[in-house]
């Protein structure tokens, strides 16, 4: 048997709540509130006691899927990245900088946000960016 605990942070808003996450034989048992962490101070809301989820659903995305001759098809994390990269700039470079937009979670802590925000302002020159806290 193979019994471990690991200190995460929530994913469900940016306020960066810490929790225990237990796993049996790589199996989720369990979640637990950080006891010595300032923000969560103990406690979780009901998102984040049951933040765990969707981290086994048979419906979960596993693997980046990318369309090649109109069906989606399993791909590399390195060739889905590329293959972003390559269309957002052509985007970019073909409609200018306010043909993109970006829309940042909820999900994300707010460190990721800031970088996503300076993805869009400072690689792509581009102010549209929404955050949906509705997540």
């Amino acid at each position: 048997m193979d019994y471990k605990n690991t200190l995460t942070t929530c994913i469900y808003c940016g306020c960066g709540c810490q929790m225990n996450i237990e796993t049996l034989d790589g199996q989720i048992i369990g979640v637990w509130p950080s006891k010595t962490q300032e923000i969560s101070q103990g406690k979780l809301c009901i998102k984040g006691w049951n933040v765990t989820s969707f981290s086994d659903h048979a419906d979960r995305l596993t693997t980046p899927l990318i369309r090649k001759n109109g069906e989606l098809v399993e791909a590399s994390w390195d060739e889905a990245l590329t293959l972003m990269a390559e269309r957002l700039g052509a985007i970019k470079t073909e409609s200018g900088p306010d043909s993109v937009a970006f829309l940042a979670s909820a999900k994300c802590t707010n460190e990721e946000n800031y970088l996503f925000n300076k993805l869009a302002r400072a690689v792509f020159n581009t102010n549209n960016i929404d955050h949906c806290a509705r997540l």
